[in-house]
């Protein structure tokens, strides 16, 4: 029995990211948001200061967002995404979120105005996959060593 609840704990534990669903309406988007999500969990410290620095959000906003309202880093950065591509407050935002959270984010940003095929929905796809090709929550060192060619 004890083998078997072992088992069950270790299996909720390896399939749990894989059940993250961010429902934007775009396979691609919500893959790349599991990818920005798997990532800043290596270095949540990292991403709050990635996410302070590019958006110009507090850090108490940030424990805000994650503490309070339950969101995971996936969440945090497209509804910052969001709030800077439909140009409106991240309070709108969340105010959306929380009364539209179980539709998924495809519902939220419809809302807010960043609806399916448009360009501020294109502008979300191409940046979420940006971002997800940057950094791992790892620090690596890009210098070039001087030397021949």
């Amino acid at each position: 029995m004890k083998y078997l609840l072992l088992f069950m704990l270790t299996c909720s534990v390896y399939l749990a990211p894989a059940q993250i669903a961010f429902n934007t309406g775009s396979v691609q988007l919500d893959s790349d948001l599991k990818t920005i999500n798997s990532r800043a969990n290596l270095d949540l410290s990292l991403f709050n200061k990635e996410m302070h620095v590019s958006y110009n959000v507090s850090e108490k906003k940030l424990n805000y967002m994650s503490v309070s309202l339950g969101m995971i880093p996936g969440e945090i950065y497209i509804s910052l995404e969001i709030a800077k591509i439909a140009r409106v407050s991240l309070d709108r935002v969340l105010t959306v979120y929380r009364s539209h959270k179980s539709k998924g984010w495809g519902v939220i940003a419809k809302e807010l105005g960043v609806k399916p095929g448009s360009a501020a929905f294109h502008q979300l796809k191409h940046n979420a996959s940006s971002k997800k090709g940057k950094g791992s929550g790892k620090k690596h060192n890009h210098k070039k060593k001087a030397g021949r060619r």
